[in-house]
């Protein structure tokens, strides 16, 4: 590997490749003198120009090429041992590949935090509007038009984490079937969120299911879409408040849409008419025996079941003579009648607000 005349290497020192680190070219000498190993010092400036080199755009490949040509133009003519020369070259580009790794790590944590505080921005409304439609543009969002955003939350104390298997799963599954450009996918305190032009509900949709089958469990919900940087605050606040909606009334379905369930936040805005309904219609239940809770759960089951007594029962697992005598005595406690349509409507509509309220706990 001797360049074998004068000639010769000449002619390879007109050849050197240009972008080498001087410092190599001293590494593989020390070592073809004396059989010196590489000290850290000398590693870690190599790492530092694999850095460098890095920041000014040269792909790993073309770095390590030209390594290895300056190695092939500076091989000694004679060395203590060339297997010490090979191993001080395999050193030296393994810092420079530390250093060009060392620096892509660091562009992808910067981009993340730049993605993370947009997406704050975003969800939060805490950016001048201009700066957030530039920002936005960067991640195929569009704000001039409607979008609509879905947040999954998984099964009983598991949560989403930011790149980890589950959610690199669900991402990969929706972006590989829709495309990177318009759908935003991310985490957020524990959660999975999804933003998507609200037109496009079928992304919504398909979220929810990958993200359903990625965590094995879990709720999906659904809002509404909405125009501008402030729809999707909107969107994403009227999801949030969906999830808390079926924690409190116990929704068993794995996908629930903010459109379907809007009769429940005009019930919540005014809590204290809801307050007073709920006492004035259940006040009686609280000096029966074992309090208000079975009654309560007979009224849920009831409704739930379409005012079916056989189907109310076996929710209960009662007998029908049981259920139909726990209805009777609701009426001897509250005066009013659960299977008198006219009744219904006030005693259904209290239910709900008991539950919303987390009636009597949330009253003592």
């Amino acid at each position: 590997m001797a360049s074998g005349s004068a000639k010769g290497r000449a002619m390879n020192e007109r050849c050197r490749p240009s972008k080498t680190s001087a410092g190599y070219e001293a590494l593989i000498a020390a070592a073809a003198r004396s059989g010196e190993e590489p000290d850290e010092r000398r590693l870690e400036e190599l790492r530092f120009f694999g850095q460098q080199a890095a920041a000014d755009g040269r792909t790993l490949r073309s770095l390590v090429v030209d390594h290895l040509a300056l190695a092939r133009v500076a091989w000694p003519d004679v060395a203590v041992d060339a297997g010490r020369v090979l191993a001080a070259m395999q050193q030296g580009v393994e810092a420079l590949c530390e250093g060009h790794e060392r620096a892509q790590q660091f562009a992808v944590r910067q981009q993340e935090a730049v993605r993370r505080e947009f997406i704050d921005d975003l969800l939060y409304g805490r950016s001048e509007l201009g700066s957030l439609v530039e920002r936005a543009e960067r991640f195929g969002l569009r704000l001039s038009y409607a979008h609509a955003v879905a947040v999954a939350v998984a099964e009983g104390t598991g949560a989403y984490v930011e790149g980890d298997v589950v959610s690199r799963r669900v991402e990969r599954a929706v972006t590989g079937r829709f495309g990177e450009r318009s759908v935003l996918l991310t985490t957020k305190n524990g959660r999975m969120v999804c933003i998507a032009p609200g037109d496009q509900h079928e992304v919504l949709l398909s979220f929810a299911e990958q993200a359903h089958a990625a965590a094995e469990g879990g709720r999906t919900a659904i809002g509404r879409p909405h125009a501008g940087a402030g729809g999707i605050v909107h969107s994403y606040q009227e999801a949030l408040q969906v999830l808390d909606l079926a924690d409190r009334l116990g929704f068993a379905e794995p996908v629930l849409h903010g459109a379907d369930l809007l009769v429940y936040p005009v019930l919540a805005r005014d809590r204290q008419a809801l307050a007073d309904l709920v006492r004035t219609t259940f006040g009686a239940l609280l000096e029966a025996r074992g309090g208000p809770q079975p009654y309560l759960e007979t009224f849920n089951a009831y409704f739930d079941a379409g005012c079916v007594g056989a189907q109310a029962a076996r929710r209960l697992a009662l007998s029908v003579r049981a259920l139909t005598y726990r209805l009777r005595r609701i009426h001897q406690l509250t005066g009013s009648d659960p299977t008198d349509p006219e009744q219904r409507y006030r005693l259904q509509t209290a239910v709900i607000g008991a539950r919303l309220l987390d009636w009597p706990a949330q009253s003592r």
